[in-house]
C-alpha cells in the first residue's frame, strides 16, 4: 500500500509498487488530464507535479510516492473556473490538437511557482522536456508570460489583451 495526496486529497494505493504513477491516476484515480504519450519519459504528455516538481508520470512508480504530494492538471481548476497558467493557455489558444497540453500546464506552472518572471530562455528550459508536434510553441510562450503577468496581479489571465 502506497500512501499520498493527490490535488489535496489524501490517497491509499494498493497497487503494486512498480505500477506507474500514470495508470493509478487515470485507472483508479479518473483523473484523465495527463496523458499516455509514448511510455518512456520522452514526449511530456504525462507530466504532473510531485511535491511541486514536474514528473514523468509513466515512468514514476507509485512505490517512489509514500508521504508526497502529487498535483495533476485537475488540480489547478476546473473549466468552470480555470488556474492562472489554465486561463492563459485558453485566451492564447495554446492547444491545436491539445494533447501536450497538460503536460505543458503542469511544466508552466512549476516554472511559475519558482520563479514568477522568466524570460524567453527559462520558459523554453522548463518546456523543453515536453513535445508538441502541432508547432503551437509561440502561443505556449506567449501563455507562459500572461499566466505570470497574471499571477502576479499585472492582469487577469483569460482578458484579451496585447502581449509583448
Amino acid at each position: 500500500m502506497t500512501t499520498f495526496t493527490v490535488n489535496g486529497t489524501r490517497r491509499t494505493i494498493a497497487a503494486a509498487p512498480d505500477t506507474p504513477l500514470l495508470y493509478v491516476l487515470r485507472g483508479e484515480l479518473e483523473l484523465n488530464g495527463a496523458k499516455f504519450g509514448c511510455g518512456l519519459g520522452q514526449c511530456g504528455a504525462c507530466t504532473v507535479l510531485v511535491d511541486g516538481e514536474p514528473v514523468f508520470s509513466c515512468v514514476t512508480p507509485v512505490m517512489l510516492l509514500d508521504g508526497r504530494a502529487v498535483r495533476t492538471i485537475e488540480g489547478l481548476g476546473s473549466a468552470d473556473a480555470p488556474g492562472p497558467v489554465q486561463a492563459a493557455f485558453i485566451a492564447e489558444q495554446a492547444a491545436q490538437c491539445g494533447y501536450c497540453i497538460a503536460g505543458m500546464v503542469m511544466r508552466a506552472q512549476a516554472l511559475l511557482e519558482r520563479d514568477g518572471d522568466p524570460d524567453d530562455d527559462a520558459i523554453l528550459a522548463a518546456l523543453e522536456p515536453s513535445l508538441c508536434r502541432c508547432g503551437t510553441h509561440v502561443r505556449i510562450v506567449r501563455a507562459v508570460k500572461r499566466a505570470a503577468r497574471a499571477m502576479a496581479g499585472k492582469t487577469t489571465a483569460g482578458k484579451v489583451e496585447a502581449v509583448r
